[in-house]
């Protein structure tokens, strides 16, 4: 792993005053603190990596997932695994599962191996969470692959979040087996599944303060558009993917469209480089800001 720089950094607004532990620090080149959450539902934090225009997926069977962007750079892999271990937990969408494929693991040390140990004594003696975070995983139709490794990954929770058509499907599919999987329904069978009602729910009854949103880009579009994001870790990987008509490729937000009135305006809180690779971290402002 090359050293990384901060060439800028500020705090957030009201930081926890959480410290990283030295040795995380030392790789991380800084501290890295959350405000503390709303009293309604968790504080939100996204990471993506795009290209330099701003692709986020090639869209090629087989090459869709972030790593192609950011091939698979070990400075983003470990801002990966630290932001997944700061957090109570992790939102992940079916697209997002299936494109990771069967051995997709949520796990901090999954991405960045090497900083195991610290990841765990980070989360457990400093920030006193649970070993693993919760995976949310947010399905409309309930049609998830089981036997995928994140529903038998040891001492790792997960909780589903569908419809109620989802939910029996997933039921006839063997859910009720599975000892650490819990489903609940959140919306009727048609209906899609409002990031109000998931917020509220992972606020109110799993006690999440902190999310990292890992679920894509059209479940990250409804989340800006709701005035949910807090926080966006963004890392622009050295390369231009380009489109066309014939294979459009994602940008950052899918399914949502704002206007020069209703953009979210966000504030630069870092910008953090190792190698060619850029690390920016934002903060949305106040819509009337």
């Amino acid at each position: 792993m090359e050293p990384i720089r901060t060439l800028f950094a500020t705090q957030p607004t009201e930081p926890s005053g959480t410290t990283l532990p030295e040795g995380l620090s030392a790789r991380y080149d800084g501290n890295l603190s959350f405000p503390p959450a709303p009293e309604e539902r968790p504080y939100c934090i996204a990471n993506f990596v795009s290209t330099l225009d701003g692709v986020v997926s090639f869209n090629l069977p087989g090459q869709s997932e972030g790593a192609q962007i950011s091939k698979s750079n070990e400075e983003d892999r470990f801002i990966m695994g630290l932001l997944r271990a700061s957090a109570d937990a992790i939102l992940v969408g079916s697209g997002t599962l299936q494109a990771v494929g069967p051995h997709g693991s949520w796990l901090p040390e999954a991405v960045y191996p090497a900083a195991k140990d610290l990841y765990q004594k980070y989360r457990t003696e400093v920030l006193r969470k649970l070993e693993y975070p919760l995976v949310v995983i947010v399905t409309g139709t309930g049609g998830l692959d089981l036997t995928s490794t994140v529903f038998h990954t040891p001492r790792t929770r997960v909780l589903i979040l569908t419809t109620e058509q989802g939910k029996r499907r997933l039921s006839q599919g063997g859910s009720g087996a599975l000892a650490s999987v819990e489903v609940k329904a959140l919306s009727a069978a048609e209906e899609r599944i409002s990031p109000s009602a998931i917020l509220t729910l992972l606020r109110q009854e799993a006690g999440v303060e902190l999310l990292l949103h890992e679920a894509g880009t059209t479940l990250f579009g409804e989340f800006l558009a709701g005035g949910f994001m807090d926080e966006l870790f963004l890392t622009v990987a050295p390369q231009i993917a380009g489109r066309d008509t014939v294979h459009p490729r994602l940008g950052l937000v899918a399914n949502v469209q704002f206007s020069p009135a209703t953009a979210p305006w966000w504030k630069l809180l870092s910008t953090k480089s190792a190698t060619d690779y850029l690390f920016l971290r934002y903060q949305v402002l106040d819509r009337g800001a």
